[in-house]
Parts: C-alpha cells; sequence; structure tokens
C-alpha cells in the first residue's frame, strides 16, 4: 500500500461550530476580542470624556447619554471587555515567563481569569449603575 492510501483523509472545509475549544483557547480569543472591541469603541470613550470634562453644559449632555440604558450596556460590555483583557494579560505575561504552561495549571490560570473578570465586572458596573 502506498503511503497516500494509508493516511486518514483530512477534510477539505472546517466546521467551526462543530470544534471544542479548550477553556485556555476560549480565553485567548475572549483575549484578542475584547481588544479589538475596546480599540473599536475608543472614539466613543473619548466622546464620552470630553463631554464630562468640558463645561456644565457639555456635563449635562454627557449625563442625558450616559443615563440611556442601551449606553449603560454598551458601557458595561467595555467595562468586562476591559477587566478581561487586563486579567488575561497578566496571565499571558506570566505565560511568557514559563510560569503555568503545564496543562492543569493553564486550565486553572484560565478559570480564574474568567472568574476575576466577571466578579470584577458585576462589582464594579453595579456600583456604577
Amino acid at each position: 500500500m502506498s503511503e497516500a492510501t494509508v493516511r486518514k483523509q483530512r477534510p477539505k472545509f472546517l466546521a467551526l461550530n462543530e470544534i471544542r475549544l479548550p477553556l485556555p483557547g476560549i480565553v485567548s480569543i475572549l483575549h484578542r476580542v475584547s481588544g479589538a472591541g475596546l480599540f473599536l469603541f475608543l472614539p466613543f470613550l473619548l466622546y464620552l470624556f470630553d463631554r464630562s470634562v468640558g463645561s456644565p453644559e457639555s456635563f449635562a449632555a454627557y449625563k442625558s447619554v450616559v443615563s440611556n440604558p442601551f449606553i449603560k450596556l454598551i458601557l458595561f460590555g467595555l467595562l468586562w471587555a476591559y477587566l478581561h483583557h487586563f486579567c488575561a494579560g497578566i496571565r499571558f505575561l506570566l505565560l511568557d515567563l514559563h510560569k503555568g504552561l503545564e496543562l492543569e495549571a493553564a486550565r486553572k490560570s484560565s478559570r480564574i481569569v474568567l472568574i476575576v473578570s466577571i466578579a470584577l465586572t458585576l462589582v464594579i458596573g453595579v456600583k456604577l449603575w
């Protein structure tokens, strides 16, 4: 038998909905998504900051924008994105220093990143809401 017939046939198309990523892979993708979201919403955040520190009239405009429940939801999502990106960034810095590279340690650190980022988001978000 030739080598080509013995090899297992690989799929031509990747079925992304059938792939089960491990938790460290999910945290890595969320780290990238949160960074992209923060980058894309940076003009909006700068606009809000400008409205909040300008004059009393611009602060009133800021308050009217931020009091909208949809904007609050966006800001809540951006708060999570920031906190997740921060916590996952610390995890990746430790991985770059060769700390926690073992499978169980990587799973544990990714679980900690998710729990801490969600908990901090809830604590800070409820306080600011």
